[in-house]
């Protein structure tokens, strides 16, 4: 809870920046402002504790690299990321991976036209397993993205040489721009060599 002193009174300033004397603020609002502010402290401490984990461990990764290439008279160089190190004992280990942050451009809406026309074209009608991949690849969740994995999986098809379809891939292939990445690690462990491998829960890539 945080008080001010105003003309020798004590105050709670609300959510429009009045002081209210504190014997007017009621009991539950007190304790709720109180909850909040532990929650939100801890809170805190424990994003600034995952960041700087989160900068050991890329420090820790890239001098096991160094060392590694030291001894075998290379020297590093380049983005990191991509690489997994495992324990000794084969029941730890640890991924750094590197993702590119990838959208789709309006040649996305012209790659749609094309597989329209493309499909329109069979009077017999596509496997619906296959309409039901061209259709939902275009769509758009809630907040406007389009399905990634569909698109690529759309990419993936055999359709044969048809213009349409080969015209249809080179948009969404062109439509694919890389606004960024991000490098991220995760961590995992097995209690035996044939146990499944289980992830430590910790959010590092928004640390």
């Amino acid at each position: 809870m945080i008080v001010t002193e105003v003309e020798n009174a004590t105050h709670m300033i609300d959510s429009q920046g009045r002081a209210v004397p504190v014997e007017r603020v009621r009991a539950w609002e007190k304790l709720m402002d109180q909850t909040v502010r532990a929650i939100v402290g801890h809170g805190r401490d424990l994003s600034a504790q995952v960041a700087r984990f989160k900068g050991h461990t890329f420090d820790d990764i890239v001098a096991c690299q160094e060392l590694l290439a030291e001894n075998y008279n290379v020297k590093r160089g380049g983005a990191r990321g991509n690489v997994t190190l495992t324990s000794f004992d084969g029941l730890m280990r640890v991924h750094v991976k590197h993702a590119d942050n990838i959208v789709f451009g309006p040649e996305l809406q012209v790659a749609k036209h094309l597989v329209d026309e493309y499909i329109a074209e069979f009077s017999d009608g596509l496997p619906s397993e296959i309409e039901v991949l061209l259709t939902h690849a275009f769509q758009t969740d809630k907040e406007g993205v389009v399905n990634r994995a569909a698109l690529y999986s759309l990419r993936r098809l055999d359709m044969g040489d048809h213009p349409k379809w080969r015209a249809a891939m080179e948009a969404i292939a062109d439509s694919m721009r890389v606004i960024g990445a991000r490098t991220y690690i995760v961590i995992e462990t097995r209690e035996t060599l044939d146990a499944p491998w289980r992830a430590i829960p910790i959010n590092l890539a928004k640390a």
